[in-house]
């Protein structure tokens, strides 16, 4: 009986080691609508939400990889955009951070030139240089390949990604290229890169694989939501995002 006892011991501590995975948080940041909450919810549930409310505090997405034989857990922090909703957590959502990916609407130029600012905001809440970074233009069903006006460059953007130690992507979290991959390209149009949602998770997977063990024992394992607490809550405003 107590042999009996002691298999069933180990088994159940080897069942718990296999089915344990490192979890790791990654931050979502960026202007208010350059859809951020579209393009976390594309990378976690692999579909696009048909309508969304403005972020207010922080929520949380998570997605479950197996990548080379471990299975590891990306916790998606979408983080508000707007300053008003932000401040007051802008420490706690920068601790014990894993990965960031700065996001940035391809047909908004403003939203590229923030990036600095949101940079130096890492830095200030000493995120370094060592933590993964990824710069990824989103909304990209909307560039127009023949105006070079209001919209931001892909080259550009290469380059900054390039001089901040960063890994490029451009795509969109509504329409991904793969449903687009038979379009011809017309006299004078430009050809972009294009990657798929999924390219972009398999990538912050792999890169985050390659991490020493974290410590994330602290960190939550569920999906929700943060609010900010606000006596005179504003309305939420309700808009799509692509």
């Amino acid at each position: 009986m107590e042999s009996s006892l002691e298999f069933s011991s180990s088994l159940g501590s080897m069942s718990s080691l296999l089915t344990r995975c490192r979890t790791f948080k990654v931050l979502v940041i960026g202007d208010s609508g350059v859809g951020k909450t579209c393009l976390a919810h594309r990378l976690s549930a692999g579909e696009f939400p048909m309508r969304v409310e403005a972020t207010i505090g922080v929520d949380f997405r998570e997605r479950v990889l197996d990548i080379d034989g471990e299975r590891i857990k990306l916790q998606l922090w979408d983080t508000a955009g707007q300053e008003r909703f932000r401040k007051s957590m802008v420490q706690h959502y920068y601790r014990n951070v894993h990965a960031v990916l700065f996001i940035y609407d391809v047909t908004c130029p403003a939203s590229f030139r923030s990036l600095t600012s949101w940079i130096e905001e890492c830095r200030q809440n000493s995120i370094g240089r060592e933590i993964p970074r990824f710069l990824i233009g989103n909304k990209s069903d909307l560039r127009n390949a023949c105006r070079t006006d209001g919209q931001v460059n892909q080259e550009w953007a290469m380059s900054f990604a390039k001089a901040h130690g960063m890994m490029f992507f451009e795509t969109s979290a509504k329409d991904p290229p793969k449903t687009r991959a038979s379009t011809r390209l017309s006299d004078g149009e430009v050809p972009h890169q294009q990657n798929e949602v999924e390219d972009i998770v398999v990538a912050v997977g792999a890169k985050l694989k390659r991490q020493k063990k974290p410590s994330v024992t602290s960190l939550p394992t569920y999906s929700g939501s943060f609010k900010l607490p606000n006596k005179k809550r504003p309305e939420k405003e309700v808009w799509t995002c692509c």
